[in-house]
């Protein structure tokens, strides 16, 4: 039986399923993201034994095909899942992708088809993280607190967030959970992301961060403000003062990036309401030719530059983390870091790691947050978060 350069034994070019891949990967204690591009029909899959640790912001540029999966803060580490074998999934079908990873990916399943066909995938547990007695308290009272800071002009936004822990059933069902959030999310990226040492998270963002089509155009959104989305058209959607306003920060935030390595070179449009499953955003499109501007490391300067955003940190950037660190009362870990598909034909696809559960034993810890400016109302503010539960809850099987 032949074997990669990291000891992976090679699959056959046949179809196979996806719950026997993925039952695969968690037994042998490989890796995996398993995710789907916005509007796309089809997923894609990566499995692999080699991981690199990113200390900092990745250059981009340099990184083999793969998938990154970056923190909040930097105090954890950050994880590159290198390309070893890759598949394309349309439902619970998993095929090797054509020539040439198809011979990269040829005979790896034959010898496990029988011993691992009727085991279930096992999710490890981990050690729950401690909350508040009262969450709805602690998080209103995390809100006036915000309120007064800003009133002190310590900063003009802060986005504080919560942990919503929720017992799953004897007979959750993580593929279908996926399969659930593709259909009720088109508009995003759908990720479910396993690595042994770190866990298993699942998603769907709808804000990308870096994108980078054919090597050539740069993409990045300001995407703020919350509604729930009741099937009204988009044209003929309200938004507050305090909602514009977010979303105006986070505009003037990507401007003062570009501002900072001497950019003028770019489009922007917006802000336009879009609807992401069951609620709705304001949001502006920025693009620059990279060519144009002869401007080829821009995805990575501007990674590091952009993150994190205003939107799930705060403006200004250093006093708004600081009052976080001190009174959040947890560790994000990967919530509101980044994660997306690295050179994969030519294309990067890093969006923030927004409306994301981890996955821990019998447990799912759901996380959310919401931005408070000046005129923000701690009860609405709550009632975001809830909401943002909701999208992701909805799908859990």
């Amino acid at each position: 039986m032949e074997k990669s350069k990291s000891g992976i034994q090679r699959v056959g070019s046949e179809t196979s399923s996806l719950s026997l891949v993925t039952a695969v990967v968690f037994d042998e204690g490989l890796s995996m993201a398993l995710w789907r591009l916005p509007n796309a029909t089809n997923s894609t899959l990566i499995v692999s034994n080699t991981l690199r640790r990113l200390k900092s912001h990745a250059p981009l540029e340099s990184l083999p095909p793969g998938f990154i999966f970056a923190p909040y803060c930097e105090d954890n580490p950050g994880i590159f899942i290198e390309r070893e074998i890759s598949f394309t999934v349309e439902g619970e079908v998993v095929s090797p992708p054509g020539y040439p990873l198809e011979s990269v990916a040829a005979r790896w399943l034959d010898d496990y088809r029988e011993s691992h066909a009727s085991k279930r995938i096992r999710i490890a547990a981990r050690t729950l993280p401690a909350l508040p007695a009262n969450e709805k308290e602690h998080y209103l009272d995390l809100v006036r607190k915000s309120i007064e800071s800003i009133e002190q002009g310590r900063f003009e936004k802060v986005v504080p967030s919560r942990i919503k822990c929720i017992a799953l059933g004897e007979n959750f069902d993580l593929l279908k959970t996926y399969q659930n959030l593709c259909s009720e999310h088109p508009e995003a990226l759908i990720t479910l992301v396993h690595i042994p040492d770190v866990g298993t998270w699942i998603g769907a963002s709808p804000e990308i961060l870096v994108g980078v089509e054919n090597g050539t155009i740069f993409r990045t959104v300001a995407l703020a403000g919350t509604q729930p989305y009741d099937g009204r058209p988009a044209k003929s959607v309200a938004w507050t003062q305090k909602e514009i306003e977010e979303q105006a920060l986070v505009e003037r935030y990507i401007i003062s990036c570009f501002k900072k390595i001497r950019l003028r070179e770019y489009e922007e449009h917006g802000p336009k309401t879009v609807v992401a499953g069951k609620l709705m955003h304001l949001r502006s499109d920025f693009t620059v030719d990279m060519n144009a501007t002869n401007f080829p490391q821009l995805g990575s300067v501007m990674l590091e530059l952009l993150h994190p955003t205003s939107a799930v940190c705060g403006m200004a950037l250093e006093p708004a983390r600081e009052f976080l660190r001190l009174n959040e009362g947890y560790d994000r870990l990967y919530y509101t870091g980044y994660l997306g598909p690295v050179n994969i034909q030519r294309n990067t696809d890093i969006y923030v790691n927004l409306r994301c559960m981890q996955l821990t034993g019998r447990h799912a810890l759901l996380y959310a947050g919401a931005g408070v400016t000046g005129d923000s109302v701690p009860e609405s503010e709550w009632e975001e978060t809830e909401m943002k539960f909701n999208t992701l809850s909805t799908s859990l099987t």
